[in-house]
């Protein structure tokens, strides 16, 4: 019984590392999609009410982007930013932008 429990587990987690997005792919697809509102590594947003999202936890992104996507988060940007994006992109981006040192000093609250 702890011998298949063992396995369970061990398969539960290669699983949840295989889901975890690949950085440089998120690097390429935010250079298409994020970089002119966040900038190319997420530091520079273009405006105020844009946030950093350098540093931000890989978690915490997959579920806002995927929130805007079916639409429990409302931005008519965002919305039309994300609406084509596959989980795989989504995964990758927030890879990308979780792995990237936090240096602006817009939105630190």
């Amino acid at each position: 019984m702890s011998r298949l429990l063992f396995i369970l587990l061990g398969a539960a987690l290669a699983l949840n590392v295989h889901a975890r997005g690949n950085a440089d792919k998120g690097k390429q697809k935010a250079s298409q999609v994020c970089a002119a509102c966040h900038g190319p590594d997420g530091n520079k947003p273009s405006a105020p009410d844009q946030p950093v999202l350098a540093g931000q936890y890989y978690d915490y992104l997959v579920r806002a982007l995927a929130d805007y996507q079916n639409g429990r988060r409302k931005n008519a940007i965002m919305s039309g930013m994300v609406k084509d994006l596959k989980k795989q992109d989504i995964e990758d981006l927030a890879a990308w932008f979780s792995s990237q040192e936090k240096t602006s000093l817009h939105d630190q609250r």
